[in-house]
């Protein structure tokens, strides 16, 4: 792994699905998510210390709902929370709202690349790609929630576009336990067609060591 052509995509580590009172816990609990958040951090750190692109996303939408799909809302209120409903942090999942920022121990430091996103995959309806280019970075190292909607949702639109993504097993979760894996699974399917099924020590090893160990594509 070359620090200097991968980034590290943490996805949606916000309060709305971590803390208590946010989306998640008013669904599902968060008894699925805090385990993965030591992990991520020590991925943050390493990222850090070698100097890689770090770039966050927040899942969110405008306070009048306009860029919310009725579908979207549908089946959050089906889910048990609401977008746009009034919650212990703010309305829930709305941009500016206290829930909807990033949670402190993954927060973002200046200089860090900080994305808004109404879409469940992080290329959709951010200029992600564009920065990406514009940095010469080619692989793309994947840590965030959910596994199943807007983490694996932006792994295939990476991989669409031709990066090669680092699954961040440990970093990733899902409501479902079963679901989560999965999601792992899916992975390695035909060939390891969406990217490398990893680990946070293997990426944190490889960034001194120049490779990484796990499933290749």
């Amino acid at each position: 792994m070359n620090s200097a052509n991968t980034a590290l995509l943490l996805i949606d580590f916000q309060r709305d699905f971590c803390a208590p009172g946010g989306y998640a816990d008013q669904c599902a609990g968060i008894e699925w998510v805090r385990p993965i958040i030591p992990y991520a951090q020590r991925a943050l750190e390493a990222a850090r210390q070698h100097g890689m692109r770090i770039i966050h996303t927040r899942e969110n939408y405008a306070p009048d709902l306009s860029d919310c799909p009725a579908t979207k809302l549908r089946c959050s209120e089906r889910a048990g929370a609401r977008y746009g409903s009034e919650g212990p942090m703010g309305r829930i999942m709305i941009r500016g709202e206290y829930g909807n920022d990033i949670i402190d121990e993954l927060a973002p430091q200046p200089g860090e690349t900080v994305l808004d996103k109404s879409s469940y995959g992080a290329f959709l309806t951010t200029p992600l790609d564009q920065i990406l280019k514009e940095n010469g970075i080619t692989h793309l190292a994947l840590a965030g929630v959910t596994a199943d909607v807007c983490v694996h949702t932006t792994l295939r639109e990476a991989a669409d576009r031709g990066y090669v993504c680092y699954y961040l097993k440990d970093a990733i979760s899902a409501f479902d336990p079963a679901v989560r894996t999965a999601c792992e699974n899916l992975v390695v399917q035909e060939g390891s067609v969406w990217g490398v099924l990893t680990e946070v020590q293997d990426f944190v090893s490889a960034l001194t060591e120049n490779h990484i160990e796990g499933t290749h594509p």
